[in-house]
């Protein structure tokens, strides 16, 4: 997944708040007998345009926690967000899992479950249209989510790319 969208963001001033996707619970069998370990995904937000996630494993629930939330504020990204929605439909794909994110009108709320919510709401989009098709593992939605949020592209940074006025990019 080659990107040039990405556009990286620094936590120093930053208000995040983080949301708890999915804990897991994994053993390893011993000599001894049996180890419990858990795994976490955790998305971070600001609710304004910047979301990132991590993943943080350890033998208790609150230290993968933390963990998570430790590597989610080292993977920030900015993702633009005009009126409360996305600017243009996108799909993405990882693994076996597949998103289409598509912008809705006013009104309409996050039109999106589990996995693909929580990264939804992080970033402080209000209205969207979203559906997860293949598999429903939520490491690779949220993966996947967070690559079709990158790939968004607003009107000014198309414009700025192309070298032409804003109005031409509307008028052709």
């Amino acid at each position: 997944m080659a990107n040039t969208n990405i556009k990286r963001v620094r936590t120093s001033d930053l208000e995040l708040k983080d949301r708890l996707v999915s804990i897991n619970r994994v053993t390893k069998v011993t000599k001894g007998g049996r180890t419990f370990t858990f795994s976490a995904i955790v998305v971070v937000g600001n609710e304004n345009g910047v979301v990132g996630y991590g993943l943080g494993k350890a033998s208790e629930v609150t230290v993968a926690i933390s963990k998570g939330v430790e590597d989610a504020k080292k993977n920030l990204v900015k993702v633009p967000v005009l009126n409360g929605t996305i600017p243009h439909k996108q799909e993405m794909r990882f693994g076996g899992s597949e998103v289409m994110i598509r912008p809705a009108a006013p009104g309409t709320g996050i039109i999106a479950g589990g996995a693909m919510r929580a990264v939804l709401e992080s970033v402080g989009i209000k209205n969207v249209l979203a559906k997860s098709k293949g598999s429903s593992n939520p490491h690779n939605l949220v993966k996947a989510t967070i690559g079709a949020l990158c790939e968004l592209r607003d009107a000014h940074s198309v414009a700025q790319l192309r070298g032409i006025s804003l109005t031409k990019v509307f008028n052709g």
